[in-house]
């Protein structure tokens, strides 16, 4: 069954773009459009999503806080460990 008209996205489609890790309304729209168009289908979207397990969240979830900071380094701060370390 057809979820958005406008760009002819189905059921099956939304599915599988949350399968692949597009876990919200915006992630499904920026994959396939559906609901960028006349809005009709976003809550149609939502109760397809509803509040079931992500993937993608489960493993960002699963991740310890500190693995996803990025390490950030600059001359500075590298010498300065080394002087401490010296």
């Amino acid at each position: 069954m057809y979820v958005c008209s406008c760009f002819g996205v189905t059921e099956a489609q939304v599915r599988a773009h949350a399968e692949a890790g597009h876990c919200t309304p915006r992630q499904i729209a920026s994959q396939s459009k559906a609901g960028t168009d006349c809005g009709n289908c976003v809550r149609s979207i939502q109760a397809l999503l509803g509040r079931g397990a992500c993937p993608r969240r489960e493993l960002l979830e699963s991740r310890a806080p500190e693995a996803l900071e990025p390490e950030v380094a600059d001359a500075a701060s590298v010498a300065s460990v080394e002087q401490a370390a010296a």
